[in-house]
C-alpha cells in the first residue's frame, strides 16, 4: 500500500473544499479524510481514480488469463506474438 502523505479533517474539507481539490490536483496524492479522529474516506484526483481503474482492469483481465492458461483455455505465447506482430504491421 502507498504511503499516505496529508490526513484531513472533515471540518477542514467542510470548511475550504475548493483548497483541499486544489491539492489534490497539484499533488496527485490521497487525502485521507478523518471524522471524529478516525479515518473514514480516502480522496483521489479524478485523473488518479482513472489510473487506477485502468490497472485493476489490467490485473482482472491478467488473473482470467491466468485462469484460462490453467484449464488449458489460453492461447501458446507464439502464437500471440504473431497475431500482434500482424496486427502492428497494418
Amino acid at each position: 500500500m502507498s504511503k499516505i502523505s496529508a490526513i484531513v479533517p472533515i471540518s477542514d474539507l467542510r470548511q475550504d473544499a475548493a483548497s483541499v481539490l486544489e491539492r489534490l490536483r497539484r499533488t496527485r496524492e490521497p487525502l485521507v479524510i478523518t471524522q471524529r479522529g478516525r479515518a473514514t474516506a480516502v480522496m483521489v484526483s479524478f485523473e488518479e481514480y482513472q489510473r487506477s481503474e485502468h490497472d485493476h482492469e489490467l490485473l482482472r483481465l491478467l488473473a482470467r488469463g491466468d485462469r484460462e492458461v490453467a484449464a488449458g483455455k489460453g492461447f501458446n505465447l507464439d502464437d500471440v506474438m504473431a497475431e500482434a506482430d500482424r496486427l502492428l504491421a497494418k
